[in-house]
């Protein structure tokens, strides 16, 4: 029997389960892939907000991820929240230890229902320690907007700062345009070289609790599979969108969306 992938994600415990390491250990599953985690914090929370947070001290976190490494080695690592900069910096150092391994970073900073989720201290040790260090960044129009400090509100302003936040060293950068005013909405990745881009509607609906996470754990799970990134930027959109179309209708807030989605391929 071939040895399944394995891909890993370091982020938050949702107790709701629609986004954090249950949407990404889900979408693992459904992209084919094994799934391993590390916790960085636990949270009360449900679709209507985040009640409550516990975050994990550095040096379990880093625990966590040496530990399930040495023994379930991942062919592709996602983070979500990170929570501050010490959890960021311990992650980096693991990290360090695996340079082969594609990493997706999915800089979590708010969530759905407003709750902050990464300290302003942090977003200069995410810039230092691990976006250089980073095969694929996947940040929503809000969370470029504070890693670069301006405002992103055009297709222009998306490219620009594709290209600022590949300065850092990151190998792709994909800007996501779900914020953007426009019937129309666009995604783009950039490579460096060449710029990707996908338009789709916009779908009117609550049920988007956790889209991000989705989103960065079906093109994580691609990469752990071999696949390009084109390919899994192609891939991971289909996914997010076909899931939130079909979101379940959970919840009186903010609904998880459908992390059972059947792609043709």
């Amino acid at each position: 029997m071939k040895k399944p992938y394995i891909a890993m994600t370091i982020a938050g415990s949702d107790s709701g389960g629609g986004a954090g390491i249950q949407a990404d250990l889900k979408t693992f599953h459904q992209r084919g892939v094994y799934g391993t985690s590390a916790l960085t914090a636990i949270t009360a929370q449900n679709t209507r907000g985040v009640h409550g947070v516990q975050v994990m001290t550095p040096e379990f976190v880093a625990d966590q991820i040496r530990i399930v490494l040495d023994d379930l080695p991942a062919d592709a690592i996602k983070t979500g929240m990170l929570a501050n900069a010490s959890i960021i910096q311990a992650v980096g150092e693991q990290i360090r230890a695996h340079r082969t391994i594609k990493l997706v970073i999915d800089p979590v900073m708010v969530a759905k229902g407003g709750a902050k989720l990464l300290h302003d201290e942090a977003v200069q040790a995410l810039l230092t320690h691990l976006l250089p260090k980073a095969y694929v960044i996947t940040p929503n129009l809000p969370e470029a907007e504070v890693l670069l400090g301006k405002r992103i509100q055009t297709l222009i302003d998306m490219k620009e700062a594709a290209k600022y936040l590949y300065e850092y060293g990151v190998a792709h950068v994909v800007m996501k345009g779900g914020h953007m005013i426009d019937e129309r909405l666009t995604d783009v990745l950039f490579d460096g070289q060449h710029f990707y881009e996908i338009e789709h509607e916009r779908i009117i609906t609550r049920h988007t609790h956790g889209t991000g996470c989705t989103f960065s754990a079906c093109l994580t799970a691609e990469l752990a599979k071999g696949i390009d990134v084109v390919t899994a930027f192609h891939t991971a959109q289909q996914f997010i969108v076909t899931a939130i179309k079909t979101a379940p209708n959970l919840g009186s807030g903010h609904g998880p969306t459908n992390h059972w989605v059947q792609l043709p391929f």
